[in-house]
């Protein structure tokens, strides 16, 4: 999977309610606080909970509320119509549709509505039949790591892979809710990507943007975060998810840090380029020297702004005859002292070769437009 940027996913789950309007809503509101990407879980709850006396316990609305999970995943079931619609809303709203499947129907069932993504969740990892299915469908898949060791992540990524699935990645996942924060090891994220030569993300279930952020840092391609429009609203996960609010502040946190993070280059920024010759030290006249003064290190001083030879040349400078006079402060250059007949190893050619080119380097040097405005401090 290849992205320009960092993908944000407004996680909305089974916060729909089973409200389809509500839905919509929340589609919108991702996306007006900046989400590249929404997802929904879409399932048959019978074909996953064969015991129908298990229950929940979780806070709603401020209480705690416990039921029967068949009932409550019921509730947030989506039809294939469903599907339609909701796809069909992000495509209008101009957001990426993708959802978590738990079965291979609910794999077909996405394929048929061209779905962007497929996305396995933490509780089906080892569900290797189902990451199958989503492989050869040659579909970007998407795998959650929670609750995994090591040995479980790769016997899935094999699976994966075995199956002719390419396009893979792997987020890193702590599945509790919220995740405090020394539970979080954002460190698995490039261990992940290392380990299985793979992009890597962070599925986060933390309070707040920090995470995310932080995530970001150490090289997260994507995040998915819970979203709902309202902490307030009755159900499993509201209260956990981020509102609107926050996850704007997330997705302006997280491209400010993309911005810094920049090139891994290590080359000087254009900012930089004209900032060396201001900040630069270079090869000046410690005092007054006439024409014909054998140069001695007492006569060579280093000062701003840059314009002379850089302090590299100083024991080429050392016993040159000088050819002009020069005034305290006035940088040298090759053409202010004689040429050497010594070639000079550490630059690769003769003395008077060199002195050529470097008085072109020097001339063109000054030549350039500087136009740096402020900034006269130290640049450390």
């Amino acid at each position: 999977m290849t992205l320009s940027r960092v993908l944000l996913i407004a996680e909305i789950g089974i916060n729909h309610n089973g409200d389809m309007d509500l839905a919509e809503t929340m589609i919108h509101a991702a996306r007006d606080a900046g989400a590249d990407a929404v997802k929904f879980q879409n399932y048959v709850a019978d074909e996953f909970l064969s015991d129908h006396t298990l229950t929940y316990t979780y806070l709603s609305q401020g209480r705690e509320v416990t039921e029967s999970q068949l009932a409550m995943f019921k509730r947030y079931e989506l039809s294939d119509a469903d599907l339609v619609r909701l796809k069909q809303c992000c495509d209008r709203a101009g957001v990426l549709f993708f959802s978590t499947p738990m079965g291979k129907g609910g794999v077909d069932a996405l394929i048929r509505i061209g779905t962007a993504y497929l996305k396995n969740g933490s509780d089906c990892l080892g569900h290797l039949p189902l990451i199958r299915h989503m492989a050869r469908t040659g579909l970007p898949t998407i795998l959650s790591t929670g609750m995994a060791n090591e040995a479980e992540i790769a016997e899935a990524v094999a699976a994966f892979r075995g199956a002719g699935g390419s396009d893979l990645v792997l987020l890193a996942c702590t599945s509790a809710y919220p995740t405090p924060s020394d539970a979080v090891h954002l460190r698995r994220i490039p261990e992940l990507a290392r380990k299985f030569n793979c992009a890597a993300g962070f599925s986060d279930h933390t309070a707040g943007w920090e995470a995310a952020v932080a995530a970001v840092c150490v090289g997260a391609c994507m995040i998915e975060k819970h979203f709902t429009t309202d902490r307030q609203l009755p159900g499993p996960d509201h209260w956990f998810s981020s509102d609107p609010v926050e996850f704007r502040e997330l997705v302006l946190r997280v491209r400010e840090v993309e911005t810094m993070l920049g090139r891994p280059e290590l080359q000087p920024t254009a900012l930089e380029r004209r900032a060396r010759e201001e900040y630069r030290v270079t090869c000046t006249a410690a005092r007054d020297l006439p024409a014909g003064h054998i140069l001695a290190e007492a006569d060579i001083g280093f000062h701003r702004p840059a314009g002379g030879l850089p302090p590299s040349q100083l024991e080429n400078l050392l016993g040159r005859t000088l050819v002009q006079d020069l005034k305290r402060g006035d940088g040298f250059s090759w053409a202010c002292v004689a040429p050497s007949e010594e070639p000079h190893e550490s630059l690769g050619f003769p003395g008077r070769a060199r002195d050529s080119v470097a008085a072109e380097t020097i001339t063109a040097r000054k030549e350039s437009t500087l136009g740096l405005q402020g900034g006269i401090g130290r640049s450390a």
